[in-house]
């Protein structure tokens, strides 16, 4: 996409856009067991950033930054460590905090049933200023409505003109159980990937209408290649989950790889419609070829658009006009593809077909290649970066 901008925008300045860094928040409690809830503050913080367009890290940039720089996630840090963590993102501000549990003593021995505290503060990384300080404090079983009241108050300094008002942004987010939260935190934290998925199927089984685990779990059976499993997951993920985009995106892989291609076409045109991605279109292209006509022309020709570097797309684009006896271009396509990766032997046999002008047999032995990359943060930040005037 940055590569297509700047070939017809040569002399465009592309400025960093302004992105957020979440840290998860300090444990100023007593106890250890309840360590989970600053992960799951910086969570529900950052998806509800992320829903309302701003620019927010993904949990796995913060995990990478707190590898390079040494620093364990559950620790308290200084200043001086919260900014080398939000300069090696190229953050502008980092949101970070703590809270406190106390117990009351009607709920002694519940903690459930005791008070929750949060802090949040925001640092603004440009000035090297201490933004506002704002809190929430209520019983530990409205966590998520304590983090969603929390979420909107960031917001509203860092997106006052887009903010939403509070009533509409707090009833698009329903209520979670505290022990469905907390079970999904605890997979996201969990060392491996049996343990995740034990974490997620508790989280989606105490909390039916709760989206994330859904969708972990579709992408836990997606890269375990159980394609039903993770077609089950995906499609429970709701319109309102910042994930949903990305989860139609392997809802119409998964479809793809049974052999529903209506169903994997309708989920990439969920997603082109939103996010123009090139790996969009070019499997789009792939579920529209596999369905026949010649629709999928259109949309290699789009991939090849957007990424002339990718030799896959000019190889599925030739596989296209191929089927369609275009042979001529078929075989310019697939000598691009071969400029691009010259020991393509697949490439170079239907060459040599294209160029006897051999007509496609039927179910085309050549298989479109698909792509499983999900660039949407890259998309999102670069639309913001071209939104930024050029001084």
């Amino acid at each position: 996409m940055r590569r297509l901008l700047l070939l017809f925008f040569p002399g465009l300045l592309l400025l960093r856009a302004e992105t957020v860094l979440v840290l998860p928040f300090f444990n100023q409690s007593n106890s250890a067991n309840v360590d989970w809830i600053g992960e799951s503050i910086a969570e529900n913080v950052r998806e509800s950033l992320t829903a309302e367009g701003v620019l927010a890290l993904d949990r796995e940039e913060r995990l990478e930054a707190f590898r390079r720089l040494s620093l364990r996630t559950n620790a308290v840090l200084t200043r001086a460590s919260i900014i080398k963590a939000g300069e090696s993102l190229d953050a502008s501000e980092v949101i970070f905090g703590q809270y406190e549990l106390a117990e009351t003593a009607a709920g002694a021995g519940d903690p459930a049933r005791g008070t929750l505290r949060i802090t949040a503060r925001i640092l603004d990384l440009k000035r090297l200023q201490q933004g506002p300080e704002f809190s929430e404090a209520g019983a530990l079983d409205d966590l998520a409505a304590l983090e969603a009241r929390l979420s909107w108050r960031a917001i509203e300094v860092l997106a006052p003109k887009t903010a939403p008002g509070e009533e509409d942004f707090l009833r698009a987010r329903p209520r979670v159980r505290l022990d469905a939260l907390e079970s999904y935190i605890r997979g996201l934290l969990a060392a491996n990937p049996e343990q995740q998925r034990r974490f997620f199927l508790q989280a989606a089984h105490l909390d039916e209408s709760y989206s994330q685990p859904c969708f972990q779990l579709g992408k836990s059976y997606w890269q375990r290649k159980d394609y039903q499993a993770a077609s089950t997951w995906l499609a429970r993920v709701s319109r309102s989950d910042p994930h949903y985009l990305e989860a139609q995106f392997f809802l119409g892989l998964c479809s793809y790889q049974t052999g529903d291609y209506a169903a994997a076409e309708k989920c990439f045109e969920t997603v082109a419609a939103t996010v123009p991605l090139n790996e969009v279109y070019n499997n789009l292209g792939a579920a529209e070829s596999r369905r026949g006509g010649t629709a999928a022309i259109d949309s290699f020709r789009k991939a090849v658009e957007g990424d002339s570097a990718d030799p896959d797309y000019h190889f599925n684009l030739a596989c296209a006009l191929w089927k369609a006896g275009q042979f001529g271009a078929a075989a310019d396509s697939l000598r691009a593809a071969l400029e691009r990766n010259p020991g393509d032997e697949e490439a170079t046999g239907l060459l040599v077909k294209v160029e006897r002008q051999e007509p496609s047999p039927p179910g085309n032995e050549f298989r479109e290649r698909l792509k499983t990359n999900y660039e949407e943060t890259a998309f999102r930040q670069l639309k913001a970066e071209l939104g930024h005037p050029s001084n």
